[in-house]
């Protein structure tokens, strides 16, 4: 199972903002909860309708959304040391 098992983004849900798959809850509001320290058992409890599978997808959604966003590294050339 990926994340995009259990992520989705619809136009006619929520903006096109993706939440969890048939849910009204937003992924960056579980970012924001794990953000502030709320742990997933904390997080299940505000919010019945998720399961633990749901709060990690979150977490594999916002990494790779992250790698999409960053740009490639810079070789390190040759002649520069690295400590």
């Amino acid at each position: 199972m990926t994340h995009h098992d259990r992520i989705l983004r619809d136009p006619a849900i929520c903006g096109g903002q993706p939440v969890v798959r048939g849910t009204r809850v937003l992924v960056r509001t579980i970012l924001g909860y794990l953000a502030h320290g709320n742990t997933s058992a904390e997080i299940l409890a505000e919010f019945p309708s998720l399961a633990e599978e749901d709060v990690r997808a979150v977490i594999a959604f916002a990494a790779a959304s992250a790698s999409e966003d960053l740009p490639a590294p810079t070789p390190i050339p040759p002649e520069v040391e690295v400590a």
